[in-house]
Order: C-alpha cells, then structure tokens, then sequence
C-alpha cells in the first residue's frame, strides 16, 4: 500500500514538474483556497450545531415551565377555590330555593320563565 503511495506521488509530482511556475503558482492558490473553504465551513458547521444546542435546551425550559404554568391554572380554576374565593372575598352566597328560576327557550325564539 505504501508502495502504491509513492507511486502515485510520483506520478503527479511529474505531471506538476513539467507545469510552469504560473500554473504551479495558480495551483498553489486554488489548494489554498479550497483548504480555508473547508476550514470556514466547518466552523460556520460547529456555531450552528452549538446554536442548535442552546435553542433546543430553551425548547425543553419551555416545556417544562408550560407545565408548570398549566398545573397552576388547574390549581387556581378547582371550582372549590372559587366557591371559596367567593364565599371569602366577594362575600357571595348560594341562591335560596325561591330565588332560582329556570327560563326555557322555545324553538321559535320566544322565551317563558318558569319557577
């Protein structure tokens, strides 16, 4: 296999040789070229990966702070927190059983309250 290296290197080494110095000098140029491209690319590569990183951990803090949010909804809306909250604050209380009325709607618009 190393063999198969040097035969190679020679090759183009001789293939380079009987290339004037303007061409040599315009290779030159091009591998230059092509290796700082190759360089740029990978560090633009690694920001974004690290971009990526830190964008998915603020998705994941999101997550659990909705969670957190919804829990404490469910917990501020149990219907035994407002009846007390009603109770304490606004000072309501239940209706009493002559203090109801139902109203019925009738299919044509009209409406009738019913005790």
């Amino acid at each position: 296999m190393k063999t198969d290296m040097v035969g190679i290197r020679k090759q183009v080494m001789g293939k380079v040789d009987g290339l004037s110095p303007a061409y040599r000098g315009l290779l030159l140029v091009a591998v230059v070229l092509c290796a700082l491209s190759v360089v740029t690319s990978q560090h633009k590569a690694r920001k974004l990966f690290i971009e990526l990183q830190k964008e998915k951990e603020q998705a994941h803090q999101m997550e659990v702070e909705w969670g957190q949010l919804q829990l404490e909804q469910s917990t501020w809306a149990a219907p035994a927190r407002v009846e007390e909250v009603a109770v304490q604050k606004l000072q309501m209380q239940l209706p009493k059983n002559g203090q109801v009325q139902f109203i019925r709607v009738k299919p044509n618009g009209g409406t009738k309250p019913q005790q």
